[in-house]
């Protein structure tokens, strides 16, 4: 008699990065920041999140990182729950925000180092740590100085290296070359772009419209506390009608007049 084996049971698929679903943000003073919001990035994905100020692409990341509680709705961070699981999904996401908030009184090695003792980081990982994020963004002469003595792009180079220290699988860049240089925009390109090939989930959210058509998989527009549109950029543009992303982009906020097919 044949021995019929038993197939395998299928691997389960892999969960989302990040999945939100019906996501609402009201404060107590009645503004509703987020009106049901549902989006799903997948693992290894380079999302964008565009949208005018107040939006509420920023409450959206508050949310997510635990900075804010949501009103109602879902946030899921690699399958745990942002809510009731906080550490799991924290510990999964590193957060560059738009805001250059370092300790003055830090120097740039004791930044990283902290950061990697608030993630259970052991000493031995955290020096080897610090000194590749140092050398990787050219910030080692630096590591003894005070983070008060910096320029603004070198203060936005350590937030970013800040954010990688715990080597998280999801990177939250708000508004990441806000400010910046030239110089400095394009080595931070190329820098996200190589994470993201050795699998790092990104999320952008930036007011640059060519860096979101540059480095980004898929976009969503967010207005209004909700999302309107989602697609890569010549879907966006598609859909709108129009030749590219900015003028879809200009769509979205009422202000075709100002494309720039328009100027004489």
């Amino acid at each position: 008699m044949t021995d019929v084996k038993t197939p395998a049971p299928a691997a389960a698929a892999a969960p989302p990065a990040l999945e939100i679903t019906d996501l609402v943000k009201r404060y107590p003073t009645g503004t509703e920041a987020l009106r049901g919001v549902s989006l799903s990035i997948g693992s290894g994905e380079f999302f964008g999140l565009l949208g005018p100020n107040g939006a509420g692409k920023s409450t959206l990341i508050h949310c997510t990182t635990g900075l804010a509680a949501p009103t109602s709705g879902g946030i899921r961070v690699f399958g745990h729950d942002a809510v009731d699981g906080y550490t799991e999904a924290r510990a999964a996401v590193g957060l560059a925000p738009q805001d250059l908030n370092l300790d003055q009184f830090l120097t740039l090695e004791e930044t990283l180092d902290f950061h990697g003792g608030y993630f259970g980081m052991r000493k031995q990982d955290r020096r080897e740590r610090v000194s590749e994020l140092l050398e990787a963004f050219s910030l080692s002469e630096k590591r003894h100085d005070r983070t008060r003595s910096l320029s603004g792009g070198m203060k936005r180079r350590l937030i970013l290296a800040r954010a990688l220290m715990h080597r998280p699988r999801l990177l939250i860049l708000d508004e990441p070359t806000a400010g910046v240089d030239v110089e400095l925009r394009l080595e931070l390109w190329h820098y996200v772009q190589r994470i993201n090939a050795e699998g790092t989930t990104i999320l952008l959210t930036t007011h640059y419209l060519e860096e979101a058509e540059q480095l980004c998989d898929r976009i969503a527009f967010i207005n209004g506390g909700q999302l309107v549109a989602s697609g890569t950029s010549p879907e966006l543009a598609a859909r709108f009608g129009v030749a590219g992303l900015e003028d879809a982009y200009l769509e979205l906020v009422g202000r075709k007049e100002l494309s720039r097919g328009l100027v004489a």
